[in-house]
C-alpha cells in the first residue's frame, strides 16, 4: 500500500476476555482511581460528590465496571508515534466464558477488514494452517 492509499482514520478493534482472579484487588484499585480522578477534577464539592458516590458504587457492584473504569484507550495508544486518537468507546461485561467450547473463538464476529489466524496445534517448524485465516 502506498502513501497516498494508506487511510487517515483507522478503526481497531481488540477483544479481550479478562479473568478477574482478585476481585478485591480490582475493586479497590477503580476506587483509587475514582478518587484521584474526582480530586483532580476541580469539579464543585457538590456535584462531585453526588458524581464520586454513584461511581463508587457502581464498581462496588460489577466487577465488569470497575474494571472498565480503568481502561483507559489513551494510555493504549499514547506512546504510538504518528497517531492521535480521535473517538474511542469501551465496554466490558461477565460473560459466560469456557476455552474449550466450540462455540466461542476469538474473532468470530471480527468483519472482513479483521484479521484472524487459526494456527493449527500440529504444526511444526513455523508452519501455520493459512487457510484459516481472514482478511
Amino acid at each position: 500500500m502506498t502513501t497516498a492509499e494508506t487511510p487517515a482514520f483507522v478503526r481497531l478493534r481488540v477483544e479481550m476476555v479478562l479473568e478477574i482472579t482478585d476481585p478485591a484487588a480490582l475493586t479497590g484499585t477503580a476506587l483509587e482511581s475514582i478518587a484521584a480522578d474526582f480530586t483532580a477534577s476541580g469539579a464543585s464539592a457538590d456535584e462531585s460528590a453526588e458524581e464520586r458516590t454513584h461511581a463508587e458504587e457502581t464498581v462496588r457492584e460489577d466487577g465488569a465496571e470497575a474494571l472498565a473504569s480503568l481502561i483507559d484507550p489513551f494510555d493504549l495508544i499514547g506512546q504510538v508515534p504518528g497517531v492521535q486518537l480521535a473517538q474511542a468507546s469501551w465496554s466490558s461485561e461477565t460473560i459466560d466464558y469456557d476455552p474449550d467450547s466450540e462455540d466461542w473463538a476469538a474473532g468470530e464476529d471480527e468483519d472482513e477488514d479483521g484479521i484472524y489466524y487459526e494456527v493449527e496445534e500440529n504444526a511444526t517448524d513455523g508452519e501455520e494452517d493459512g487457510g484459516n485465516a481472514e482478511r
